[in-house]
């Protein structure tokens, strides 16, 4: 009896045996998943664009002007022969509020700015007796300008309130023009020679006495031969009426630019003088004498400034008709 209960139970042990479950695979994942490679590469980017900028970051500079009017922050800029070297970050008034205080961040390759003797000033739009300046400031902004120094390492300015006047000796000849009053003329007014532009009006100043105007005139270096001893100068802007018998008259002007602007015209007698040195002094006559139009001499002059179809292959309009007539 024993025995059968005992087979019964292994029976029913191996029928009511349950099923074994199936068994999940785990598979390892990788150390480093592809979603963290897009914020590393980003952060390396970063900060190689952040060190190239500070590379470029150059001696922060204070410059002071009288009037600041056109001037932002971070929207002005410094250039330095026409190239951005800087731009302003603040724009202040100084404590007694008598000045503008602006605070600029020069280029480290303009660090060589940052030097006494720096001349800073403020480029604005002007329409004067020379012409229109600065025309693209109109939509740009005012810019600040700079002229370099050669001292010590400085990092406080005081700016000037127009640009300075630069010379030019190693590309042209210097002459200087007295007259007892100036009315049309101006800085870089034109100078004219049978018609032809050949220099411009550099500066003006009043003579030590006060009794006359120095006009300094700047000739292009293959123009200033035809400048002689004997040389006569005379005023060559605005419009000039001679009235004969009411109903005739004679208008006399260089040209329309010499109307507006103003301008300055010479002429060297048929016998020219010796070369005029640099900054020889003559006469600024009002208007021109008849016998100094009819002048003409003969004098030898390289043409540096223009260019001439010399170098060009010829090309002759008879060869090229019989060219075309031929099938």
């Amino acid at each position: 009896m024993s025995r059968s209960l005992s087979g019964r139970r292994k029976i029913l042990n191996t029928t009511h045996k349950s099923p074994e479950l199936p068994r999940a695979i785990i598979k390892k994942q990788a150390a480093l998943s592809l979603i963290w490679a897009v914020p590393v590469v980003a952060a390396i980017v970063a900060g190689i664009l952040i060190f190239q900028n500070v590379r470029k970051i150059g001696p922060a500079i204070t410059i002071q002007f009288e009037d600041g009017s056109g001037l932002g922050a971070n929207q002005t800029v410094i250039r330095y022969r026409g190239t951005r070297v800087g731009s302003v970050k603040s724009v202040e008034l100084t404590r007694d509020m008598r000045l503008v205080e602006v605070h600029a961040r020069l280029d480290r390759s303009a660090a060589g700015l940052a030097r006494e003797g720096t001349i800073f000033w403020i480029v604005r739009p002007e329409v004067g007796a020379a012409g229109v300046h600065a025309l693209e400031t109109i939509v740009s902004g005012p810019y600040i300008e700079a002229l370099p120094g050669n001292g010590n390492v400085q990092k406080k300015f005081m700016g000037a309130s127009e640009a300075p006047v630069i010379k030019q000796s190693d590309s042209g000849t210097e002459f200087i023009l007295r007259a007892p009053l100036v009315r049309s003329l101006g800085p870089n007014s034109p100078v004219y020679y049978r018609g032809l532009q050949v220099g411009e009006v550099q500066y003006l100043e009043l003579g030590r006495d006060s009794t006359t105007v120095s006009i300094h005139v700047f000739l292009k270096p293959n123009f200033a031969p035809l400048v002689r001893t004997n040389t006569v100068w005379w005023n060559a802007g605005g419009i000039n009426i001679d009235w004969h018998l009411l109903l005739r008259f004679t208008m006399t002007a260089e040209n329309l630019r010499s109307i507006v602007t103003g301008g300055i015209a010479f002429a060297t007698p048929n016998e020219p003088g010796p070369p005029a040195p640099p900054e020889t002094i003559y006469v600024l006559h009002e208007k021109p004498e008849e016998e100094w139009l009819a002048w003409s001499p003969r004098m030898n002059i390289t043409n540096a400034t223009v260019s001439t179809p010399g170098t060009s292959p010829s090309f002759d309009f008879n060869d090229a008709s019989q060219s075309q007539k031929q099938p």
